[in-house]
């Protein structure tokens, strides 16, 4: 199977401008900042978690504490995987026993990711609650969950698939779409 860049939805002014407009939603959501924390859900959400942080922090003049959360073995395709999963670290050196709980994420698609994080969550504490930030929300949920804070939704077919680029990981900032075509001639 070969991808194929179909359209690039959001370039790095855009990223920029939706990480704001969430930032502003979570302040305003949560009514400041207080017992506020992010926790983004490797490998993209955290980049994007740690710049939630700094945006959070330009509008209230806060720090708030960012986690980084690997949800490999709460999966509940690990048995579908034919590799050895690569299990990283979790690092959320604070409690969050009480806290509302932003976790971040660069795309939402079936759902299941974000449940596994939710997993992972309440096995660190109970939450006072438990919200989620998502950059890109492109429909096709299999599970009842929905983000509390979307930079872009953008309906897709079940061909396509949507790639969040960060400088941090891969050098530079865009979204787009790529399209997933069988490898023989074209």
């Amino acid at each position: 199977m070969v991808l194929r860049e179909k359209a690039k939805i959001m370039d790095e002014q855009a990223m920029d401008r939706a990480l704001s407009r969430i930032a502003h939603e979570v302040v305003e959501r949560n009514k400041g900042v207080e017992g506020v924390v992010l926790v983004g859900i490797r490998r993209r959400g955290v980049p994007l978690a740690n710049r939630l942080k700094q945006k959070i922090a330009e509008i209230e003049g806060k720090n708030i504490p960012v986690g980084v959360l690997d949800i490999t073995l709460y999966r509940d395709d690990l048995a579908l995987k034919a590799e050895q999963p690569v299990v990283q670290k979790t690092e959320v050196p604070f409690s969050v026993k009480g806290k509302h709980v932003v976790m971040v994420d660069d795309v939402i698609y079936t759902g299941r990711t974000a449940r596994a994080a939710m997993d992972a969550i309440m096995d660190l504490g109970r939450p006072r609650t438990i919200q989620l930030a998502v950059l890109v929300d492109r429909g096709h949920r299999e599970l009842p969950i929905r983000p509390d804070y979307v930079g872009k939704n953008v309906p897709t077919s079940q061909k396509e698939i949507i790639h969040v680029k960060v400088s941090e990981i891969d050098g530079a900032d865009e979204v787009v779409i790529e399209e997933a075509r069988d490898g023989g001639e074209e």
